[in-house]
Order: C-alpha cells, then structure tokens, then sequence
C-alpha cells in the first residue's frame, strides 16, 4: 500500500492512498465464495454453482462492496502509519477505480491540533470563602415560607404582593391585537410579569371594578409589531387575594421530609442543604475561572467538523429541553456556534492537560461525590447502590471528578487569591463564560 500526505492547511490533510490490484482481488473472490456457499439459483444444487456463473450474477456487487471496505480498512491503516489523528469523517475522491488496476484514491479531512499548553502561572483565580450563619438559614427560611405563599380572598383594595384574578382585553389604537386578552389570569401585583405601568396601574383595584389603564411596550419588546407602542387594556377584577405565609410549624416541614425534630431539625436540614449549595456554588465559579484561563492562555485552531458535531449535540439538547414541533436541524447553526467552539476548545486543552500529567479519576472521590448527591435524598444508600449499578451513569461522574483533578492541577500552579465573602454572595449565579 503507498501513501503520500500534503498539508492543505494547518489543519486539512490530503491522503493519497494506492492499494495493489492484488488485494482487491484478493477481497472480491473471498465474497464470491461466500456468496457460492448460500447462492439459490433454479437448476442447481446449494453449494454447487459454478463460480463463473456466480461472477456472471454477483462479481459486480462483491467488488463494490470490497471497494467499499477495503476504503474503510486501508484509510485507518494509513492514519495510523502516517500517526495522523483525523477529526470527522474523510471526504473520498477515487482516482483509479478500474477492474484489474491498483485502486487510488484521495482522502481529505482535518486532523485535531497538537496543543502545546502554557504554563498555568498566569491563570488568576480568585477563591471565595464562606459560611452558612445562623442569619443565612433565617433568610432562607423566609424565602421557603414565601415559595410557599397560599392567597386567600379579601374584601379590600388591592396592595403590592396581592393575587389579583382579572380578565382583560388590550387594544392599539382602538383594535385588539393578538396576545392582548386573556380571562381568569391570576397576577401578583408587584412581581414584573407584565409589562411596565400595567401592574401599578391595578394598585387599589376592587374585586368586581373594572378599569381601563394605558401602559406603553418597552422599546425593546421581544415583539417588534408592539415594541414602544401605547397599548389600551380593558381590565375586570374577579377576586383580591391577600397573601397568606405558612407557619413554621410540622405541616410546614413535612413538605420537606423533616417528619421529626420540629423546628430545630428542620433548621439543620435547610443548612445541610445550604452548605451543599455553597460548596457547588464556590467550585463551579473557581471551574469557570480555571477554564476562562486555560482558553485565554491556549490559542487553539479547532476542526470544522468537530465544531459541526457539537453545533448538531447542542441543537438536539435544545429541541429536547424546550420541546415544540421542531426538528434539530431546523434551527440555525449560528445560534451555537460560539458555544460549540468554546465546548471543543476547552475539549481539546482539558484532554491535553489530563494527558501530560496522567490523571485518572480517583476513586475515592467518585465515591465521595456520589455520596454527597445521595445525602440530599431520603434513602442515600439506594442512591450510590443505583450508581455503582448503572455504568453509564458512573461514567458521568468519573468524568466529573476528572474534571475536577484538572482544575486542582492548574490551581497548584495558577495564581489563586482567597477572598472571604457572604454566604449571597458566594451563591449568587456566576457570571456566563467568555467564548474564546
């Protein structure tokens, strides 16, 4: 087999690659063969045809298939010859393709950089240190009684955090617009759901009013027929509801699985609780900080068609988690682009960085993680059996904690700062990545 390489570009490769006439014979009589074996053709016994009559029916099919498979089996052959990594599937360009001559072809693909990492010394990360107080679980408290909020009907003028039940119908200049009308909407007065000057215009409304009030889209509305336009919505007020917090008592606990304990139970789980999410909250925005660096430090030139592949993985998760009567490939390619980009880079430096220093996921803290998921379920025990039980799902976390090791890895050499904060501000959302 002969095979020459040119470099099209710093990624692209193009393979030239002969395979003797020999082989390929060689193939296309072990198909007839088999085929003779099996072959049903009137007027002769199973296994006795002769083969010229099997190369008169069949040699035109064993040759393509053969063709097809030796493609396949000496493309692999040359990759590994040559110690090429080809990313994506090659584009194949047969140049000789005749019975009785050597088969060459021309095989054009991308193959994955060679990543040469810089140093982790110039990676800045800022830590964050904190702790769950007494305070922090009195907050918390307060926001589990007001997710929890039951409204109960009043006589009374309504107030900011009543739940009013209106109808209403919306008009721009004098006709009714789709979208603007609605009956039995249930609407808390002072959460921002509709649209600025609509809720505050209801402030002392009574159950049974009607009142016309005449808010004004904002200027970057998400729909461009209304955006900026002076809107007339007709409103009918069915029912005022006061909001009405739980006590904290053992009904209240029980909605949480505390059963046992009272109140000073109930406190220790909510902070166990914390505890996980601050733990969470302070690895993943040191994580973040970790992979923004190793991409600003590391310049990567990433294969088209591996971007291609996560731009199709983002799609199918994004039909999958918003659901609707749309087909992946329906939506366009540029939405995930950037995003997909950042997924390959990171990819590629993240694998060279687990592949110099011979990380491995470390057992021990498999199992430690596992662990901690399973502490936030009543039965823990069953949860890290369902684990260790479902490989595949323990690939996941193996796959987590390596991740993990990668970023202790750089820490050990980045320039790390501690910083002591609030227990908000610890949890507070991290800012989204930068694309690289």
């Amino acid at each position: 087999m002969q095979v020459s390489v040119e470099s099209t570009s710093a990624l692209e490769r193009r393979m030239t690659i002969g395979v003797p006439a020999e082989r390929i014979e060689n193939e296309v009589n072990k198909r007839l063969q088999q085929t003779a074996r099996r072959a049903k053709i009137p007027g002769f016994r199973p296994g006795k045809v002769p083969m010229s009559v099997i190369r008169q029916r069949y040699e035109a099919a064993a040759r393509q298939e053969a063709l097809g498979d030796l493609i396949q089996e000496t493309f692999y052959e040359a990759v590994v010859e040559q110690k090429l990594n080809p990313a994506g599937t090659p584009a194949v360009e047969p140049k000789v393709f005749e019975k009785g001559k050597d088969l060459e072809y021309v095989a054009t693909f991308e193959v994955f950089p060679e990543i040469q990492l810089a140093g982790f010394e110039n990676i800045a990360v800022e830590r964050l240190q904190a702790e769950v107080i007494d305070a922090d679980i009195d907050t918390m408290l307060d926001v589990l009684r007001k997710q929890n909020t039951r409204f109960e009907n009043v006589e009374r003028a309504a107030e900011n955090g009543d739940q009013l039940n209106i109808d209403f119908v919306g008009k721009i200049d004098g006709e009714a617009f789709a979208g603007g009308s609605a009956k039995g909407t249930p609407l808390v007065l002072g959460s921002g759901r509709m649209i600025p000057g609509f809720e505050e215009a209801l402030v002392g409304v009574k159950a049974g009013e009607e009142r016309v009030i005449n808010p004004v889209f904002p200027e970057d509305y998400q729909n461009l027929d209304l955006a900026g336009k002076a809107a007339e919505f007709t409103v009918t007020v069915n029912s005022v509801a006061a909001p009405l917090l739980p006590e904290l008592n053992d009904e209240f606990f029980a909605l949480f699985g505390v059963k046992e304990g009272g109140l000073e139970a109930f406190r220790d789980e909510v902070g166990k609780n914390m505890q996980r999410e601050l733990r969470q909250a302070i690895k993943t925005k040191v994580k973040n900080q970790v992979m923004d660096g190793l991409l600003a430090a590391n310049s990567v030139e990433v294969p088209k068609a591996t971007v291609a592949n996560e731009v199709n993985r983002l799609r199918v998760q994004a039909v999958q988690q918003f659901g609707g009567n749309i087909k992946p490939e329906q939506l366009p390619a540029e939405m995930f682009e950037e995003q997909a980009k950042r997924r390959v880079v990171l990819g590629l430096i993240v694998a060279e960085v687990v592949k110099q220093n011979e990380l491995k996921p470390d057992d021990a803290r498999v199992r430690e993680l596992i662990e901690e998921m399973a502490s936030a379920y009543q039965e823990p025990e069953q949860v890290v059996a369902w684990y260790y039980k479902n490989e595949q799902q323990l690939d996941e976390v193996r796959s987590v904690v390596l991740e993990e090791q990668v970023v202790d890895t750089v820490l050990q050499k980045a320039n790390v700062t501690d910083k002591s904060v609030s227990y908000e501000e610890a949890v507070k959302p991290a800012e989204a990545p930068q694309v690289a």
